[in-house]
């Protein structure tokens, strides 16, 4: 029997996380090239099932199988599907269409990003909306003056008609593999981009979160019930411990 509390136990707390996790990509249902995370469960732990064995074989024990106690949850995995593209009245906002990610530095060094609110901060460099440099293809700030921005497919940026940079941007060949979440919707890397610019840009526009409200609203739904289902074994698990206890007691 406590075996049961560990199975059930280890599904309560599973659904735990990964409501937590849901309950992030919900909140993040509104964030420009936000990429949602997914969750996945294996094992928690396996028990060996040993019985007496009848044979004439010498064996007193014999091995039946292996028994489950219960589900863990997998390391998460980022989606880096495209979400859609949405058409904006700003010169600054821009999206990718394509694999690609913008090169941002941040205060611990370079980051990736697929979030393209760009702002001029108060000495003209671009921006992002939390603060962090947007580089160009050189890996330098962006300096823009005052005027009329466009912004064309190829990332290059002219202000007023006169070239002022070209956006930077990175490619990988596993994203999934290669780039850590980071937080501030942006990802570190673990190796290098592979040099690749298949992307096209899109000024006056920016790309939608990835994350599905109905999908996600169906998956909490799930995680409530195999919550309740999980928790009403535990109380049975314990009734049924209480009364093994009680009649041992009477025996003895």
């Amino acid at each position: 029997m406590i075996k049961g509390f560990y199975a059930a136990a280890s599904a309560m707390v599973t659904g735990v996380n990964r409501q937590q996790t849901l309950t992030h990509n919900i909140a993040n249902l509104d964030t420009p090239g936000f990429k949602q995370v997914l969750t996945t469960l294996e094992d928690f732990m396996s028990t060996a099932v040993i019985s007496p064995n009848d044979a004439q074989d010498g064996d007193v024990l014999q091995y039946i199988g292996s028994l489950g106690l219960g589900v863990e949850s997998a390391p998460e995995v980022t989606d880096f599907t495209q979400g859609p593209l949405q058409t904006t009245d700003n010169d600054l906002d821009v999206a990718i269409d394509g694999p690609g990610f913008f090169r941002v530095e941040t205060p611990d060094g370079e980051r990736y990003t697929r979030d393209g609110r760009f702002l001029r901060d108060a000495e003209g460099q671009l921006v992002t909306v939390d603060g962090f440099y947007v580089l160009d293809d050189n890996g330098q700030h962006i300096q823009l003056e005052d005027g009329t921005v466009e912004i064309a497919g190829d990332g290059s940026i002219t202000v007023d008609g006169e070239e002022a940079a070209v956006l930077g941007l990175a490619e990988f060949d596993d994203p999934a593999a290669e780039l850590t979440r980071d937080g501030n919707n942006t990802f570190a890397a673990s190796g290098q981009p592979n040099g690749e610019n298949t992307s096209l840009i899109k000024q006056h526009a920016l790309e939608g979160s990835n994350a599905s409200a109905s999908q996600i609203m169906t998956q909490l739904v799930e995680v409530l019930r195999t919550y309740q289902a999980a928790q009403q074994m535990v109380q049975n698990q314990d009734e049924l411990l209480g009364r093994t206890i009680s009649s041992l007691g009477r025996i003895g």
